[in-house]
């Protein structure tokens, strides 16, 4: 038995090498690129990343929100935290106006903390925000979005999230990067979102939709199957209480 395995695992190694370079050949909605993606990640997600854009599945996920949305972004006072290139040419042409904003000089337009961001209260229409609460306190992170939109306005979320688990996993004794590589998935993670997410959008008061990756798009576009796009819109004034929708797309 374990000779067999031993001789077997050349062949393993050999096929995983193979699918590096691409399984099935992919259709990126962002740049048009039609072909294998490559693998991303450790462990490798296959079909992750277009060579040609190197948009990754989270990337044309929030693109095909954006395309179903274009009228509401063409209208837009735009910030996005943490711009990916693949996208921020395409924002930066598209919204009225488009500010990118990072905690790193040089990743973007100005330098802005999205737990106390520096701009004044209802100025924007839309803020961009993928893969980013899970660094930051999520709480403050949320009540500066909400204050710094309109009433109309709208934050586009995204993150990991595991809808298995009832309840967010945080853990304060948890503090050095292997610790937070083991517990939460990265080393500069703080937390695992379960499905109690919502609560959390809710409760800064925004009203909240969903943006699903459901078939064809997925294996067309090389989507995370069920991965989503969050929408918390801030309330009109004299409009109804928050409450949660979802849709797939």
């Amino acid at each position: 038995m374990i000779r067999r395995r031993c001789l077997e695992r050349p062949a393993y190694v050999k096929s995983v090498i193979k699918q590096l370079k691409g399984v099935h050949p992919r259709n990126c909605n962002i740049c048009g690129y039609q072909g294998n993606f490559r693998a991303f990640g450790h462990p490798p997600r296959y079909d992750a990343l277009c060579p040609s854009c190197h948009s990754l599945e989270r990337h044309r996920l929030l693109f095909s929100w954006l395309q179903a949305n274009n009228d509401l972004v063409t209208q837009a006072d735009t910030l996005h935290f943490a711009p990916e290139p693949c996208l921020a040419s395409i924002l930066s042409c598209r919204a009225k106006t488009y500010l990118t904003a990072d905690l790193v000089f040089g990743r973007a337009n100005i330098i802005l903390n999205i737990e106390q961001i520096d701009l004044p209260a209802g100025s924007l229409d839309l803020v961009i925000c993928s893969h980013i609460l899970e660094h930051v306190d999520d709480k403050l992170a949320l009540a500066e979005l909400y204050r710094v939109l309109r009433p109309g306005g709208i934050a586009v979320l995204m993150f990991p999230v595991i809808e298995g688990w009832i309840s967010t996993y945080e853990n304060e004794e948890v503090t050095t990067p292997k610790g937070r590589d083991l517990h939460f998935g990265q080393m500069d993670h703080v937390r695992y979102f379960g499905r109690d997410v919502r609560d959390r959008i809710t409760a800064a008061g925004f009203t909240l939709e969903e943006f699903t990756a459901t078939e064809p798009a997925a294996h067309r576009h090389g989507l995370m199957r069920g991965e989503k796009v969050f929408i918390g819109k801030k309330m009109i004034l004299n409009a109804p209480g928050p409450v949660n929708r979802r849709s797939d797309r």
